[in-house]
């Protein structure tokens, strides 16, 4: 049975990325396509640009966490925003905001195909405690 476009995504989001190898090939489709827009301007990662990416976090953080505020669905379009915080090897004991995200995937054959990502790295002017609230998840 095909899963809702949302419940991919939240699935995915909710996954151990950093202790589950398997999650990428489950969650990504083969032919991903993700456009991003980061301070450092546009790039455009396939499958295995973001295979790659996310065995460098593996490499780098301790730990890895995510907080969502919304989580929207349109047919096969799902908009998700959120934070990532981590926690490195050299200082476990505390955790840090690294950066605020929004997204807009589109699902095929139960697994992110497209995605239009913005994501802005946290500074000290960050509100997180208004504005991380979940309002639609």
């Amino acid at each position: 049975m095909s899963k809702k476009a949302k419940e991919v995504v939240r699935d995915f989001y909710r996954s151990d990325i950093l202790g589950d190898e398997t999650v990428l090939e489950r969650f990504f489709h083969p032919d991903l396509v993700l456009i991003w827009n980061s301070p450092n301007g546009l790039s455009i990662k396939h499958y295995n640009d973001i295979v790659h990416f996310f065995g460098e976090i593996r490499r780098s953080y301790d730990d890895l966490r995510v907080e969502v505020s919304h989580l929207l669905s349109d047919g096969p379009h799902v908009t998700i925003r959120y934070k990532y915080y981590i926690r490195t090897m050299e200082n476990p004991d505390e955790e840090l905001g690294i950066a605020h995200f929004i997204a807009i995937f589109e699902v095929k054959d139960d697994k992110i195909y497209r995605g239009y990502q913005i994501s802005q790295p946290v500074n000290d002017k960050d509100d997180t405690t208004e504005s991380y609230h979940k309002v639609r998840v």
